[in-house]
């Protein structure tokens, strides 16, 4: 089996879906269920509270049970049929439970591949860990070019029903073969050698783990209220999809190059690179509410994100053990993919509310501290 080929086809397909769900989720409640922005913020916020303790906890534990591809084949059923619920809900509180139920299935999907791609590294089954995560950023902008047709010729009605397609190509792919490592069930750990604490004693984990932290929640504003924005900023409605995508293209580019470009570099630097890049995106689209200059800082996701996000697989391929990769995954996505994004996302939505813009500026509140923070990172890890 080429195991490359086979982790880029699961972060392609698995992305074509995020790649719906995650910049046009809110948009979508908010044009075709009827809630108010300050309502749908509220629902996404409490989903990735609920994302959240389901990383932080489940999932590690899930994992100390199960085969990566049970989990992951189980996790990708449930989530199609948490997707199949909004189908008749309309109520504020009929969509938050749904949107519970889904936050605690499918973002659970995101770790469970990079745990899955982290220990095939390590087995020496996988030789490019960001040539296969490329393919996963290919298939977001697949899903944006994708829905920039379809919405505009059919309107937003359309996003639910391409999400369902994807995630169902998703169920159908995990019928397949997949390399045997990921079959086999986990060996049953001691508790003090796989508890969550022991990652806090190894060298530099707490401040690398606030330094993501931070530099994920800076998206949060960008995430929920981009596809708002361009709306506001008068985006023609069939560029929009192009336009979010810029940023993924400059994501594709990173990661199909970083093992390549970026093999001497230290995490430490590489997380100063992304804070910085991350800056300098929100000031500029702060400073400059327009079309071409919110393009250009698209390009800078491949700074923001792609570079925070390589830099903590680096750091986490070299010196987390295999037995305890799931649970740094759990509390990656946990505290930097939802709490910290859920918390900046109700903080978002006030300023936005008050000023569309403000709620991009507000994210500097992430990105300088964690400047600062990774540069003493970068000065300790060489001591």
């Amino acid at each position: 089996m080429n195991t490359q080929r086979w982790m880029g086809r699961q972060f392609f397909t698995f992305y074509l879906t995020w790649g719906i769900f995650l910049p046009y989720w809110t948009g979508w409640l908010v044009e075709t269920k009827g809630v108010s922005i300050s309502q749908a913020s509220l629902i996404m916020s409490l989903g990735l509270v609920a994302r959240g303790l389901s990383t932080l906890f489940a999932f590690p534990y899930l994992s100390g049970k199960f085969s990566s591809k049970t989990l992951l084949n189980g996790m990708a059923v449930i989530t199609l049929a948490a997707l199949l619920c909004y189908i008749p809900v309309n109520s504020f509180n009929s969509l938050l439970l749904v949107t519970l139920l889904l936050h605690i299935f499918y973002p659970t999907l995101m770790p469970a591949l990079d745990s899955a791609a982290g220990v095939l590294v390590q087995k020496g089954l996988l030789k490019h860990y960001g040539k296969s995560r490329s393919w996963g950023s290919i298939g977001f902008v697949a899903a944006g070019m994708i829905l920039t047709v379809f919405t505009g010729k059919f309107g937003d009605e359309v996003i639910l029903w391409t999400l369902l397609l994807g995630s169902a190509a998703f169920v159908c792919l995990g019928l397949m073969p997949a390399p045997q490592v990921l079959s086999e069930k986990p060996q049953k750990q001691p508790k003090e050698k796989a508890g969550m604490l022991k990652l806090f004693r190894i060298k530099h984990f707490s401040l690398v783990l606030i330094i993501v932290i931070l530099l994920q929640s800076a998206h949060a504003s960008y995430y929920s209220y981009g596809y708002l924005f361009l709306q506001d900023i008068h985006a023609p409605k069939y560029l929009i999809g192009v336009i979010l995508n810029i940023a993924v293209l400059a994501e594709i580019i990173f990661f199909s190059i970083a093992d390549r470009v970026f093999p001497k570099f230290s995490a430490g630097a590489l997380l100063a690179l992304s804070a910085l890049g991350s800056t300098l995106r929100w000031i500029l689209v702060f400073a400059f509410p327009n079309v071409v200059v919110f393009c250009f800082a698209q390009t800078l996701h491949a700074f923001s994100f792609a570079m925070g996000h390589y830099a903590f697989m680096k750091y986490l391929i070299t010196h987390i053990p295999n037995d305890q990769i799931p649970i740094a995954q759990g509390l990656y996505s946990a505290l930097a993919l939802s709490w910290g994004t859920a918390v900046f996302t109700i903080f978002g939505g006030y300023l936005f509310e008050m000023e569309p813009r403000y709620a991009f500026i507000g994210m500097i509140a992430c990105s300088v501290p964690a400047m600062l923070l990774a540069l003493t990172f970068r000065k300790t890890e060489s001591a």
